[in-house]
């Protein structure tokens, strides 16, 4: 739709077609089928559930597989407005009105091409990937949006290759066995002596660094990727080093080389428009938000997803968005409600080699206490200052099945 017919039309306003701003989407139709809703994305829109992304290319499946619906599709469905590759610039808090501009449009001059008003606005923008200097943006791939990763799978169908991963969190780790299932040759870096590291206490990242090298990824745990550069045969060279580089007498390892580099060193939130609309925001975690209602100290502006925070830690888990979403729109629609109540999700790493389930809010720092202790088995207790369980990991060996 053009954006020449939106004067007029202003009712609730979404920034962002993932499955944050969807759900909102989803739960506003289902309590109001009129209300008018226009949902702002840079991509085309379309709908698809990202934690597909970590586990795809061993399953041969490309982005238009992982494509529930087009972004047309759905918002014809949904009986919304789409604005598709469409960039806000600027929030007006005070007039309640976003400035616009196109996202396939490189011209660094080209200024706002339309205004449009809000009655309620919905920042559902997601958070995007940290690229240190060390690793290129125009080097090194990343999996946190569909586009990029239809990119990255259509290189790798072309045979094996050798691909470096840079973090070892939930996301690189789980990347790294998806690629080896897909017949890949894979390393992961971190700066961490084992995956999962600021999560969990070093007993319990043990056993997962083990159960990932068992397969055949190489771990190259302690080390910093001090550079990404290619070379003349139209490989990549990884420069890397040793974190304790005292201990190592300031010697860099020989450079690593390889075909792709993935980078998975963490989130971070732009700043941008939440600074323009007067926005809270804690440059770590993102957009503050009441806990009880997701709005911003903003009159008329809510966040949810991975942009927001509560009370101090970032939500960046897929289980919560539906219940978010409810309150969301009980909210914008003046229901009664009886209030969003933040529960941790329960943390489940997708690995084969290793189960890994944690609930609560876990912290690789602090009172970790030993439940079990056994050879197929590690649960482990995070207690606070009070001695009440804060959060708890329970790392299990994978069940094999039994031939006859």
């Amino acid at each position: 739709m053009s954006v020449d017919n939106l004067s007029t039309q202003q009712g609730v306003v979404i920034i962002g077609a993932g499955l944050a701003g969807w759900h909102v989407i989803d739960a506003i139709r289902s309590k109001d089928k009129e209300i008018p809703i226009t949902l702002i994305t840079t991509d085309n829109g379309d709908r698809y559930h990202k934690p597909m992304l970590t586990m795809a290319i061993s399953q041969n499946k490309s982005a238009s597989d992982l494509v529930r619906a087009t972004g047309e599709d759905a918002a014809k469905a949904a009986n919304i407005t789409l604005l598709a590759n469409t960039q806000v610039n600027d929030i007006d808090a005070a007039n309640q009105q976003l400035h616009l501009v196109s996202a396939t449009r490189s011209d660094p001059v080209y200024t706002n091409y339309a205004t449009i008003s809000y009655d309620k606005l919905v920042l559902a923008m997601g958070a995007h990937p940290i690229f240190p200097k060390s690793l290129p943006q125009d080097l090194v791939w990343h999996v946190n949006h569909i586009e990029r990763f239809g990119q990255l799978q259509e290189k790798l169908a072309t045979g094996r290759q050798h691909v470096a991963i840079v973090g070892a969190g939930m996301v690189g780790t789980e990347i790294a066995e998806d690629l080896l299932k897909a017949g890949h040759q894979v390393t992961l870096i971190d700066l961490n002596e084992a995956p999962l590291a600021q999560m969990l206490p070093a007993k319990a990242t043990a056993r997962i660094a083990k159960a990932i090298e068992s397969q055949g990824i190489q771990f190259l745990g302690g080390y910093q990727v001090t550079s990404v550069t290619r070379n003349q045969d139209d490989k990549l060279e990884v420069g890397y080093q040793p974190l304790a580089v005292e201990a190592a007498n300031g010697e860099s390892c020989a450079p690593l080389v390889v075909d792709h580099v993935i980078a998975s060193t963490g989130l971070v939130v732009d700043d941008k428009l939440p600074a323009a609309a007067g926005i809270e925001f804690n440059p770590r975690t993102g957009i503050v938000v009441d806990s009880s209602t997701l709005s911003t100290n903003t009159a008329n502006i809510y966040a949810i997803g991975d942009c927001m925070s509560i009370d101090g830690v970032a939500c960046r888990y897929v289980a919560p968005l539906r219940a978010q979403a409810a309150t969301i729109a009980d909210d914008i629609l003046g229901h009664e409600h009886e209030g969003y109540e933040h529960k941790p999700p329960m943390i489940r790493l997708k690995n084969k080699a290793i189960s890994v389930m944690v609930t609560g809010v876990p912290q690789a720092d602090g009172d970790w206490q030993i439940k079990t202790d056994s050879i197929d088995e590690l649960v482990m207790e995070l207690l606070n200052d009070s001695k009440e369980v804060r959060a708890t990991a329970t790392i299990k060996a994978p069940v094999v099945a039994k031939t006859s």
